[in-house]
């Protein structure tokens, strides 16, 4: 892929998508479920440096979105980004989690909230990029 063919704009923007969906899943959503799962506590994420924890994070997050962009290639639909996206976060991304979290012995349910996020993170940006 070329990367002058990448739409530079929609790269910056899909990573935003975490931002949106994030606080729903694994707040109301999610949340309770996560935190017992993962053994985060609310005392922990109040004392987190929130600019380093979310710079980092968009940061991550806009590498998915580049390298996405150009698996996608500078004629993706709406359909295609969507499913792109959706297939990425449920073969690539889920699929290596769960190969992490068989060996880190934990839990099914920490795999099942984490792996739909991404998975949903990723339609999310497939969907962005392939708008655009």
């Amino acid at each position: 892929m070329d990367i002058f063919h990448v739409n530079w704009l929609a790269v910056l923007i899909a990573p935003f998508a975490g931002f949106v969906i994030g606080p729903v899943w694994y707040g109301p959503l999610f949340g309770q479920a996560w935190m017992r799962a993962s053994g985060v506590t609310t005392d922990q994420v109040r004392a987190s440096n929130k600019g380093k924890l979310y710079g980092t994070t968009f940061a991550l997050n806009l590498i998915a979105s580049c390298s996405l962009a150009m698996f996608l290639g500078p004629s993706a639909t709406l359909k295609f980004g969507v499913m792109a996206g959706l297939l990425t976060g449920l073969t690539f991304v889920s699929t290596a989690l769960g190969v992490t979290y068989l060996f880190e012995f934990r839990p099914f349910s920490l795999f099942a909230i984490n792996a739909g996020y991404q998975t949903l993170v990723f339609t999310a940006m497939g969907a962005i990029l392939g708008a655009w």
